[in-house]
């Protein structure tokens, strides 16, 4: 992975922190996926030429930028105004106040049009106090996107609401379609939000769990170790060359490139798939998240804006996000880069537009349908002690959920079985759970 730092028309050293002398800056630290890098080309002609606002940016891989952005807001050092944090990290951060709560704004930004913003995302965002700590820069849950053309020339026919098996069926039969082509990409690399993602949706949907309603730790128990051997047979046969160094961004180049037919990931990847300079834009089907034993097993995520608490700039900083998550951004986006490639999974006008719905007509429907059956509340067979799809829903999940993707990606690289993984991150989820019982 690259790791990049860029400055917009900064005065000061990207994420620097520094201040200028009209206070005219905002520094924003923000995951590299492909939305973000489009936003960066985007401010310096827009946002600082409308505002004069000057944009320092901080680009990193989304493991690094989770633990940097962990360590700013938990130590409060003010050094960045405005970080992408999740639905994940708004309870526990406006918890600890380490948020700028963000009401008062809105409540003044009438052009912001909140009521816009999908319900799904502002409830996620808000916190047990009841206020509202983020706004989504885009939202998702995640599907199955497959070959069209390369089935079709295998003679290979995709249900619309696919079973894991099948998927695992198809995936044999897809090796090798094109030469060098694997069946399917998965994600392998280490991370409670990379490996864990999908895998822990596919541990919901094979009737595995975290923990049960009464914190009992189920980490080695038959339908987690199921699902996880599934998991990682699968990759290991079917899979990415490199799998246990793969997350999203490696999973979106090697689709892009031909190098796999089939890949389960956030439904926001389609904007880039369809994009005008993609070498598969046409070529990609899209069906909802496949399944076992639940009706359905899409994840609920949303990158979102957040302002540090200890923000010097935070009016400047609410321009920013106002910006950035507003329908005029968008707008922008379908303009200059193509409707396709708009961060979308946020705001219902978008999903009304009859621009965005041409040019995303391949995906929209199934993104709006995955994002509006997702239950955080009820994801699986049995009831949970805490929210949350492809994570459990508490502060300590970071450290297990990633603690265990390392056990998992070993066992992805062949270094050691699926049960010696899991055995070791039962014993950690026990810890977990004796802070809870």
């Amino acid at each position: 992975m690259v790791i990049a730092s860029t400055a917009l028309s900064a005065c000061s050293g990207a994420g620097g922190g520094g201040t200028s002398s009209d206070g005219k800056t905002v520094n924003v630290l923000m995951v590299n996926n492909p939305q973000m890098l489009d936003i960066q080309k985007l401010t310096a002609e827009n946002f600082t030429k409308e505002t004069g606002i000057k944009v320092n940016y901080t680009v990193l891989p989304e493991n690094d930028v989770r633990d940097k952005i962990s360590q700013e807001f938990s130590s409060q050092a003010g050094q960045y105004d405005v970080a992408t944090i999740s639905n994940f990290e708004v309870p526990s951060y406006a918890k600890n106040n380490w948020l700028a709560p963000l009401d008062d704004y809105v409540a003044e930004d009438t052009a912001f049009d909140q009521d816009d913003v999908l319900g799904s995302m502002t409830k996620s965002l808000t916190a047990e106090d009841g206020k509202l700590y983020a706004e989504p820069f885009y939202g998702e849950s995640s599907f199955l996107m497959y070959r069209k053309d390369v089935f079709q020339a295998k003679g290979l026919t995709m249900p619309e609401k696919p079973t894991w098996q099948q998927v695992a069926d198809l995936a044999a039969k897809a090796d090798n379609a094109q030469p060098g082509m694997r069946g399917i990409c998965l994600r392998g690399l280490p991370g409670w939000g990379e490996v864990f993602a999908p895998l822990t949706t596919v541990v919901n949907t094979f009737g595995g769990t975290w923990f049960e309603k009464d914190w009992t730790p189920k980490v080695n128990a038959p339908e987690f170790v199921e699902a996880t051997n599934f998991y990682v047979n699968l990759v290991r046969s079917h899979g990415e060359s490199g799998a246990p160094q793969a997350g999203f961004t490696e999973c979106l180049n090697n689709m892009q490139q031909g190098k796999v037919a089939m890949w389960y990931d956030a439904t926001s990847a389609a904007g880039s798939l369809e994009s005008s300079d993609s070498p598969i834009a046409g070529k990609v089907g899209y069906v909802e998240a496949p399944v076992v034993k639940t009706k359905s097993s899409g994840w609920l995520y949303t990158w979102a804006w957040a302002i540090q608490k200890a923000s010097k700039r935070q009016d400047n900083a609410w321009k920013f996000i106002s910006w950035a998550s507003s329908k005029k951004y968008e707008e922008l986006v379908g303009n200059e880069l193509g409707w396709a490639r708009v961060p979308a999974g946020k705001r219902q006008s978008l999903y009304d537009n009859p621009k965005y719905q041409d040019a995303a007509a391949a995906f929209y429907e199934v993104t709006d349908l995955a994002i509006t059956n997702a239950d955080p509340e009820n994801p699986g067979v049995q009831p949970r002690p805490a929210p949350g799809i492809q994570f459990v829903g508490i502060p300590e999940f970071t450290d297990l959920g990633t603690q265990v993707s390392q056990e998992v990606s070993a066992a992805i690289a062949g270094r050691q079985s699926v049960k010696e993984a899991l055995d070791k991150g039962q014993d950690l989820a026990q810890k977990v759970a004796d802070k809870y019982k």
